[in-house]
């Protein structure tokens, strides 16, 4: 009933074409950010920013990266821990040899410099797809963490093995380091995965992103009315690659703010990001968003029931909790296949028709 769309004309092709193009849609978004960057920066807390938010933000970055190679493109690729190593150590060479560089261009230069090596692992895929495709990406995510784990150049031969982001600002707060607030760490991340979030989205809708999914749905077919693999596929990496390089430089420098790669990028957080973008919906810019935050929420609330309700020991919680995220995520995938945003949308098009039967 509050969710109808009479009344609303569309007298222009560009009213046509908006991505809100519903009044309520507008409004809800909109006032999402208001909430986000107008309420939250001044109720959060240590808590909050670390275990929830910014690792919401985080892997929601990197999934909008894979969404659009895995989603978009049809690429399948299991090397998203070691293009977050990449970008995590890009700018950690970026800060540590420029320090007097603006931090937003070291992140954008370390997403940049992530594309670069996304192109060259994914020239396998203009003569390789499917189960072949997700093994090269594979060797792609162990070769680039014993890179980063063996030549000391890459970690300023620390004799840890560590990297630590030293302190950073903009526009006067501290963005990195151990002093930082949680507040300004939290709108530094936001800021970029909304604005990230909005240019994939215009991305996907336009000539690109038509060619992207062309190439996913049919290759044979997209290359005969003039589609070129070549382009396709590679821009695909790059652009895939260019965002998770992003979401590894925030998550070394303003999540974690110390990374090693055996422990911070292995193959684990290749299939954590893959998790997400499953469950959230495949090609789906909003799926991303819903997965990330069912990933991230999903092992909190378990183990506050775990412990703090039922009484049990952590160790055992632990153990319960990935059963229990690893039958949810079986029993989401038999409810529906197409994930989190294809229940969104089966409740819109409910609320455009309530109270009146199909």
């Amino acid at each position: 009933m509050f969710y109808r769309e009479a009344g609303q004309f569309k007298t222009s092709y560009k009213a046509d074409q908006a991505i809100f193009s519903i009044t309520q849609d507008r409004f809800i978004v909109g006032l999402f950010l208001v909430v986000a960057f107008g309420v939250v920066p001044f109720l959060i807390n240590d808590y909050w920013a670390n275990a929830i938010l910014i690792q919401f933000l985080v892997y929601a970055m990197a999934a909008l990266g894979l969404n659009i190679l895995t989603g978009y493109c049809g690429q399948v690729s299991l090397g998203t821990g070691g293009f977050m190593a990449v970008g995590a150590y890009a700018s950690y060479k970026l800060v540590t040899s420029f320090p007097e560089l603006n931090f937003i261009l070291i992140i954008l230069l370390s997403g940049g410099i992530t594309a670069a090596v996304g192109m060259v692992f994914g020239l396998p895929s203009l003569r390789i797809k499917g189960f072949y495709l997700a093994v090269a990406t594979l060797a792609a995510q162990f070769f680039l963490v014993w890179l980063f784990n063996k030549v000391g150049w890459f970690f300023n031969y620390s004799p840890t093995g560590m990297i630590v982001s030293p302190p950073r600002e903009m526009f006067g707060y501290l963005i990195t380091g151990a002093e930082a607030q949680p507040g300004a760490r939290y709108l530094f991340c936001l800021s970029f995965v909304t604005i990230f979030a909005l240019a994939a989205k215009n991305i996907t809708r336009g000539r690109i992103g038509r060619s992207w999914m062309a190439i996913r749905d049919m290759d044979i077919a997209a290359e005969l009315i003039g589609i070129r693999p070549l382009e396709a596929k590679l821009s695909a990496f790059a652009v895939s690659s260019f965002y998770i390089g992003i979401a590894g430089a925030l998550y070394f420098n303003v999540w974690l703010g110390t990374a090693e790669p055996t422990e911070a990028f292995d193959i684990n957080q290749s299939f954590f990001v893959l998790f997400i973008v499953i469950i959230g919906g495949l090609g789906s810019i909003l799926g991303s968003f819903l997965g990330a935050a069912f990933m991230v929420l999903a092992p909190i609330g378990i183990k506050n029931l775990m412990v703090g309700v039922l009484g049990f020991d952590v160790s055992v919680a632990k153990h319960v909790e990935l059963m229990m995220i690893g039958t949810l995520i079986i029993l989401f995938l038999i409810v529906e296949p197409h994930g989190m945003a294809r229940l969104w949308q089966i409740l819109k098009e409910k609320l455009r028709r309530w109270p009146f039967p199909y």
